[in-house]
């Protein structure tokens, strides 16, 4: 596990942060009825996600992330998408998960500071702050969270080698 704060440049962060928080609209979001493939029972936990890539380029909002592939240095993209999970007066943790069942690299960008975070298998818990990146292994249990003080938490999760 790596955090970097204020990985990119503030200029880039700003434009990407607008497009979440400035103009949500720009962000076709898909409601995601259960929280995760472990507990797809579970139907009290759901979320919103924007699917950027994965095999190809599913949204024009790739061109804008490309920064983000050449940053990361990667080898080949699996998945990049984006998340929105609402606010809710008391904050849910999402039951635990793995991105794929093989060991791959993994980024979760923050896109807005607020109350929600990512517990990882040891017990390390990442908050959600603008601008933070977290590196880590997806094919190791991780749970998500939702958030109470923001109207929802924004992130974009990345999965490549």
């Amino acid at each position: 596990m790596q955090i970097i704060d204020n990985f990119f440049d503030t200029t880039y962060f700003k434009e990407l942060q607008s497009f979440f928080l400035d103009q949500p609209t720009r962000i076709p979001w898909f409601f995601v009825p259960t929280m995760n493939k472990e507990h797809s029972q579970d139907n009290t936990m759901s979320y919103f996600e924007h699917l950027v890539y994965q095999d190809h380029p599913n949204s024009d909002f790739y061109k804008f992330l490309e920064p983000v592939v050449d940053l990361f240095q990667m080898k080949e993209l699996i998945r990049i998408k984006c998340n929105c999970y609402t606010a809710t007066e008391k904050l849910v943790k999402h039951p635990p998960h793995k991105d794929y069942d093989f060991t791959h690299k993994g980024a979760i960008i923050s896109i807005n500071n607020c109350d929600g975070y990512t517990l990882l298998q040891d017990g390390s818990k990442v908050n959600s702050v603008a601008n933070r990146v977290l590196f880590f292994d997806p094919s190791e249990m991780h749970s998500s969270t939702n958030c109470t003080n923001q109207k929802a938490r924004f992130n974009i999760n990345v999965n490549y080698f």
